[in-house]
């Protein structure tokens, strides 16, 4: 049975549609969340093995926003760009080619890999007026606070890489080792709360189109963080980061804040890797401010 979802009483109320476009040679799926005629439109990247539901907790609190959320090339309901490598450079300009066709001018959005992906697009000049990034990867993950679990991790990428395709196929969906991620980023001591976190990486975390891409995309996410790319962004940005992440921690996110020619740094306590989860209400409050929409959220 699935655990109750939380934000569903929220997330009802707003309206959403689903979508696809050609982007790059191949379909995008996407959702339309909010008013279209909304004064601002986010566009918001998932993170790495995720997809469009992974966001809508924070979409939940933030009702007068149109939100587009698409799933990453290879990821979701969108299958591989056919012939590419997905590498950082190829999600990049996915991200530039869909945002022209869908919501040209749009606020971006990115979660952990998806914070990569959004800088490395605006870098190279993905036009936006303000950028957002949620647990943005400040470092690199390698020398992060569990830095021996991302080696483990490095070896179970290659190893369900190397391995006969139905095996390594069958290791990289493994529900235990999915499990065991999902405890491992979770801080919430609310045991409702927890439920809800593994069922979501239960339901969500496998839906990759096949193990090279999963490759792929792994690789770009250990061998790149936003600090790359920081000092060519001019644009006004948030970075909304946790003072308990495993994958970067706050300190280097003080840091990567002074990188930015404009940026603001909120910090919120308590949590990690999983603000999108744990605490949507403070990151969306955090985005309304931002992007100056003071009304408050009060249903």
């Amino acid at each position: 049975m699935p655990a109750p979802h939380p934000y569903a009483a929220r997330l009802d109320e707003i309206p959403v549609t689903r979508r696809d476009v050609r982007v790059l040679g191949g379909s995008t799926a996407f959702w339309d969340y909010g008013p279209v005629d909304a004064p601002v439109t986010i566009v918001a990247v998932h993170g790495f093995r995720g997809e469009h539901h992974g966001l809508e907790p924070v979409v939940a609190y933030l009702p007068t926003v149109r939100v587009i959320s698409p799933d990453l090339p290879g990821f979701g309901e969108t299958p591989p760009i056919s012939g590419r490598r997905h590498d950082v450079v190829l999600y990049a300009e996915w991200l530039t080619a869909f945002v022209a066709q869908v919501a040209p001018g749009a606020v971006i959005l990115g979660h952990s890999f998806g914070s990569i992906v959004a800088a490395a697009a605006v870098a190279a000049g993905l036009e936006t007026p303000r950028l957002i990034l949620v647990n943005p990867i400040g470092a690199p993950a390698l020398e992060g606070p569990r830095g021996i679990l991302t080696r483990l991790a490095v070896f179970y990428y290659w190893a369900g890489a190397r391995m006969p395709n139905r095996a390594g196929t069958a290791l990289l969906r493994n529900g235990a080792i999915v499990r065991v991620m999902s405890v491992s980023m979770a801080k919430t001591k609310d045991p409702a709360l927890r439920r809800f976190i593994h069922d979501q990486h239960d339901t969500y975390f496998s839906r990759f189109a096949d193990r090279d891409v999963l490759h792929d995309a792994f690789v770009a996410s250990v061998s790149h963080d936003v600090r790359e790319f920081a000092p060519s962004i001019t644009q006004p940005t948030l970075l909304i980061a946790a003072d308990r992440d495993d994958i970067t921690p706050i300190e280097a996110e003080r840091v990567l804040a002074g990188l930015f020619p404009s940026a603001t740094l909120v910090e919120i306590a308590g949590v990690g890797h999983l603000i999108h989860y744990e605490t949507p209400e403070p990151a969306a409050a955090a985005i309304r401010s931002f992007l100056a929409l003071d009304e408050p959220d009060t249903r």
